[in-house]
């Protein structure tokens, strides 16, 4: 037992940056659960915490190869609001299918990706220069296509992108009778518990082979009962998820999207050439390049990239609004950037994980549904996210003094 204790105290010592994120993670589901008399994990409470910031999650998935590539982004929600603005022209405008918009958004943000990552690879202006023009020029394209006024409703099709569930295929089961004259059954959607389990079985079988893998190559891995335990405890909170969801609506249709993605950016960031070559140049550009990588074209695609993904975000986003503003998207810049650096990324590039940036972006997510559940005023809630973002970088940059590769 004094093994496991040392063992756990090594862990949290040599990989505080990865380790941390999800112990403060856990304090703030605390925190905000006392704090809001138990609402914050109410079943309802969490399946909105889903379809309120599946688009930050999205997005923050190409945040997170930016980053990494040693670039930023300051453009996605004026990107996200413009790719938007289009499709609501499109299909309320001008009544075309609701898949068309869909497909409009994602066209949209892949060419404005295309265009920013021109510029930053080809031409070799600094991707902050860049997007921050970029935020300028497609907030005043997205009041140009809507001539400054608000397009809504969407059709029905449209909105169960963002806010549809699956309808049971499976069936349900009653696990109580609810409260009151007017009560009715309480049901469970079995549909959404087999894909809680399921999930469990993915994650027990991909850390078996990761840690087979591992061992394979005489690389350190943690003893039996440590990882037994971490299994244990990540298991039951996706089976208290899945639960949730199940007792409220069942299984949210934008929660497959972004698990898709999530499933797809793993690979591509973990397994890819690509992949490898987006670390390389953030770690070391020189290095890079003497070593062969396209870097032209890394940081190209790179931009592409986030833009495909600001595409799909930006038609979950208007599905979930209903219509397109002017002013939407706005501030989501800091939503995104913010979940990728408290997720451990690392301000110079080169260092960064998907798994990371996610939980990067629920931590931001629960923050603002704890306080909005406490009625804390919107001012007050930007002053909090700007504290976490600024202690986070700061917490990276203590980090890289202390390892001597910054001064």
């Amino acid at each position: 037992m004094n093994n496991v204790f040392t063992e756990v105290k090594d862990l949290l010592t040599h990989n505080l940056r990865t380790s941390g994120i999800y112990i403060a993670f856990v304090a703030i589901i605390l925190l905000f659960t006392i704090l809001t008399g138990g609402t914050l994990l109410s079943p309802e409470n969490v399946t909105n915490i889903v379809l309120q910031n599946a688009h930050i999650l999205i997005m923050a998935l190409g945040m997170i190869l930016v980053i990494v590539g040693g670039h930023i982004d300051l453009s996605v929600g004026s990107v996200l609001a413009f790719a938007s603005a289009v499709s609501a022209v499109l299909v309320i405008r001008m009544g075309m299918p609701w898949w068309v918009g869909v497909i409009a958004a994602i066209i949209v943000g892949i060419v404005v990706g295309a265009w920013q990552g021109y510029w930053v690879a080809y031409v070799g202006i600094p991707a902050f220069i860049v997007t921050l023009a970029g935020m300028l020029l497609f907030r005043g394209l997205t009041w140009l296509v809507l001539n400054n006024v608000s397009l809504s409703p969407f059709p029905t099709d449209y909105r169960e992108v963002a806010s549809g569930f699956l309808d049971g295929p499976f069936g349900s089961i009653t696990v109580g009778q609810g409260e009151g004259l007017m009560a009715v059954p309480q049901t469970v959607d079995i549909f959404t518990l087999v894909i809680g389990v399921l999930a469990v079985i993915g994650v027990v079988v991909s850390s078996l082979r990761s840690r087979r893998t591992r061992q394979g190559y005489n690389q350190t891995v943690e003893s039996m009962p440590l990882f037994v335990l971490k299994l244990v405890v990540v298991s039951a909170v996706l089976l208290a998820f899945a639960w949730a969801l199940a007792y409220n609506r069942g299984f949210p249709i934008v929660l497959i999207i972004v698990a898709v993605l999530i499933l797809i950016y793993q690979v591509i960031a973990n397994r890819t050439v690509f992949g490898r070559h987006v670390y390389a140049v953030g770690g070391n550009l020189s290095a890079a390049r003497l070593s062969g990588v396209n870097v032209r074209s890394v940081n190209f695609w790179i931009f592409v990239n986030m833009g495909f993904l600001t595409g799909i975000a930006a038609a979950v986003f208007s599905s979930r609004s209903n219509g397109a503003q002017p002013g939407m998207g706005n501030m989501f810049e800091l939503d995104v950037i913010a979940a990728c650096f408290i997720g451990g990324a690392s301000t110079m590039g080169g260092v960064g994980r998907v798994g990371g940036a996610l939980v990067g972006g629920l931590v931001m997510a629960v923050m603002t549904n704890g306080m909005q559940l406490m009625g804390v005023p919107q001012s007050s809630q930007q002053i909090v996210k700007g504290l976490v973002l600024l202690l986070a970088v700061a917490f990276d940059i203590y980090n890289k003094r202390r390892a001597g590769t910054v001064r």
